[in-house]
């Protein structure tokens, strides 16, 4: 009798941002989802989401919650781990145009600029070809999206849109400049969901 796989328990780190969407997006791929904000609960997932929001503020509150360091950890024994926009960010092992004070997490080798595509009102949605995603290209919400300056040999380019680098993956670690749970398509967070039960 051959195993079924079981259904990971996937975590939105739930600080800041948009985190009820991505627990809709994940429900809807397949895992179970839950909110994370304590380092006990972190402690019981498969994989995370660190969602789109505020990347400084995200930074300072995973200090205020005492999760900089456990997340750190989790990250640096594999656990998998999902960045979208502000996310990517907090992913990233550099960044660019981010405060002197801001904490990151590290797990990918790129540099990463904040707010790159512009501010808030240039935010746009384009279609976007993902590798290793099939079924044609999927749509990207950029939203004061960051991008990738460069990347690390380890790193692996996924995406990019017109010159710029827009979704990462290194290990188990992926990161994606746009919101792909704000329209419906739940490929990217398959694709996620599909790590978390491998590791």
């Amino acid at each position: 009798m051959s195993e079924t796989p079981q259904t990971p328990l996937v975590g939105v780190l739930a600080l800041q941002g948009d985190v009820r969407e991505h627990l809709a997006a994940l429900t809807a791929a397949g895992a179970q989802a839950r909110p994370v904000r304590r380092p006990e609960e972190l402690a019981e997932v498969d994989g995370l989401v660190i969602p789109g929001g505020e990347s400084t503020t995200m930074s300072k509150l995973a200090v205020i919650f005492g999760l900089l360091e456990p997340l750190r950890e989790r990250i640096r024994a594999g656990m998998p781990v999902y960045g979208t926009c502000a996310g990517m960010i907090m992913v990233a092992d550099k960044i660019l145009d981010g405060r002197d004070d801001q904490e990151t997490l590290g797990g990918i080798d790129m540099i990463v600029r904040r707010n790159a595509f512009g501010r808030q009102n240039e935010s746009f949605e384009a279609a976007v070809d993902i590798k290793g995603i099939d079924g044609g290209p999927v749509e990207g919400v950029f939203i004061r999206a960051p991008w990738v300056e460069s990347v690390g040999a380890a790193a692996e380019v996924l995406a990019t849109y017109g010159d710029h680098v827009v979704a990462v993956r290194q290990g188990n670690v992926l990161a994606t400049s746009f919101h792909p749970e704000l329209t419906g398509d739940h490929r990217v967070h398959a694709l996620f969901v599909e790590m978390a039960q491998r590791a």
